[in-house]
């Protein structure tokens, strides 16, 4: 038996890496259905990353190769999130969100916004940012500029 019914996370998940893995296991070993907000090519385009993003169709893929590999995927539900919210204000479902420490304050406004609308508080579990090699966080931009890979392995130039 989990902790939680339902668990929401989301995220760009471009370049799914060491950190992105971590994060989604960790929701679910806690949830037993987990909602996973997949952002759009229209919000990702609004957010400004400094490095170009792959496709919504790409990275749902990706998302989806992985559930499957791990035997999530049949406890998963992947919508797309066209804001930071998504349905975590609107969903008296939702019992948790698990958060890096980089989307902390987005975890807390959702909470605000629940207040408002009369919901009870998520429980809020922050998972630590993934180090590479060198002890710096794992991210896509990093592996976009090509200083690590996806586990956090520091690239050599030749």
């Amino acid at each position: 038996m989990k902790k939680y019914k339902k668990v929401a996370i989301g995220g760009t998940f471009d370049k799914l890496h060491k950190g992105h893995k971590i994060l989604l296991s960790k929701a679910f070993e806690i949830g037993e259905h987990i909602l996973i907000g997949l952002c759009s090519d229209e919000f990702v385009d609004s957010i400004r990353k400094p490095h170009p993003t792959a496709r919504f169709e790409k990275r749902l893929e990706e998302l989806e190769v992985f559930l499957k590999r791990q035997e999530f995927y049949e406890r998963a539900e992947i919508i797309p999130l066209n804001d930071p919210f998504g349905n975590t204000i609107s969903n008296k479902c939702i019992e948790a969100l698990v958060v890096s420490h980089e989307t902390k304050r987005v975890a807390i406004e959702i909470n605000k916004k629940r207040a408002r609308a009369g919901f009870h508080p998520l429980e809020i579990i922050i998972i630590n940012m993934v180090p590479a090699e060198n002890y710096k966080p794992i991210s896509t931009t990093r592996i976009r500029k090509g200083e690590i890979d996806r586990e956090g392995h520091i690239l050599r130039k030749l």
